[in-house]
């Protein structure tokens, strides 16, 4: 599978200073002083322990989404950029984030089952167990935007049907948010400050 960029990274400065480079850089360089985040410590930097083989595999697939040249790590461009996206990046840029996420296969296309783990995973990471209401929203989105009817979203299907429901991107935005995560390692380097 083919990376493609998940934004500007033209605008590395911009970002740098949007996201209070020097406390963003300050606690990446304490949890991971060779300036190279590995999955472990990736998990251990967003408090993410304990986390069950579902969740563990969506973690897995964020990771790997922003590690944008593919060498198992995350240097600190790409932690900024990965930020960025998250707290500042424009609808189409998270959809694509998004549907990189969801593919766990890398196939380049949604099927059901990579949908519920997905939102199963998100769920379990916010501490919520309910896998009937999982499944009922995982149903949802292929009704609603599975155009073709063959089971799986293609790329196309999913930008399209998602921008043109507002509901559902409403729903997606707010299941794939992880602002909390961020802002609570915000309110830490406040702290410490």
């Amino acid at each position: 599978m083919t990376k493609t960029s998940m934004g500007n990274n033209d605008s590395t400065v911009e970002d740098l200073q949007t996201c209070e480079s020097h406390q963003w850089y300050r606690k990446f360089m304490t949890e991971c002083p060779s300036g190279l985040l590995s999955f472990y410590e990736f998990k251990k930097f967003f408090g993410l322990r304990n986390l069950s083989e579902s969740s563990n595999a969506y973690v897995k697939a964020m990771f790997t989404t922003f590690d944008l040249n593919d060498d198992g790590f995350i240097d600190f461009m790409e932690y900024v950029a990965a930020l960025s996206l998250v707290l500042k990046g424009a609808v189409k840029q998270k959809l694509r984030w998004y549907f990189k996420v969801y593919d766990i296969d890398g196939s380049g296309c949604i099927d059901r089952k990579e949908l519920h783990l997905i939102f199963k995973s998100i769920d379990a990471i916010n501490g919520i167990h309910d896998d009937i209401k999982t499944q009922e929203f995982t149903n949802m989105v292929f009704d609603k935007i599975d155009i073709n009817g063959d089971g799986e979203l293609s790329y196309e299907e999913f930008m399209e049907g998602v921008q043109d429901d507002e509901m559902l991107l409403n729903m997606l935005t707010q299941s794939l948010d992880i602002s909390h995560i961020v802002q609570k390692i915000q309110g830490e380097m406040m702290a410490t400050n």
